[in-house]
């Protein structure tokens, strides 16, 4: 019996390490800072120096805000590569994926990511009362610009 709660143990703690280590803001923190999170949207800053690379890592589905010129190179988890040239001001949406970064120019590349949490996280967050509280804050804030 003893034997049996230590596998299902080792296997739950290998699941959450293998979740955690892909987040890009614990296993990249050089190249991923957390700006903002709630229920429905991750706000992650990136930058990469000249020539720097990341390790395989994922993101959430979203949009990225591009505002220094780059050129990319994203490998992913099978070693499919995409060179991309990004442009200040272009937004573009990526699926979730699990890459690799390399900025192959010369020149440092920032940009900021919005990942959309799931369907269930924000159907989650609205059965919890998450809208009301929001309301709260939005009326607090127009107040406060009336003054």
């Amino acid at each position: 019996m003893l034997s049996k709660q230590f596998y299902i143990l080792a296997f739950v703690s290998l699941v959450r390490c293998a979740t955690l280590a892909q987040d890009p803001t614990k296993i990249e923190p050089t190249h991923y800072k957390l700006a903002f999170e709630n229920e429905w949207v991750q706000v992650v800053n990136i930058h990469y120096g000249p020539h720097e690379k990341s390790r395989l890592h994922q993101h959430p589905g979203g949009v990225v805000v591009v505002l220094t010129e780059g050129h990319l190179k994203f490998t992913d988890q099978h070693g499919k590569v995409q060179e991309v040239r990004a442009n200040p001001g272009e937004s573009r949406w990526f699926p979730p994926f699990r890459h690799r970064v390399e900025n192959l120019g010369d020149t440092p590349y920032n940009a900021v990511y919005v990942g959309i949490k799931t369907k269930a996280a924000v159907a989650k967050a609205g059965r919890e009362g998450v809208h009301s509280s929001l309301a709260a804050q939005t009326k607090e804030i127009l107040a406060s610009d009336k003054r």
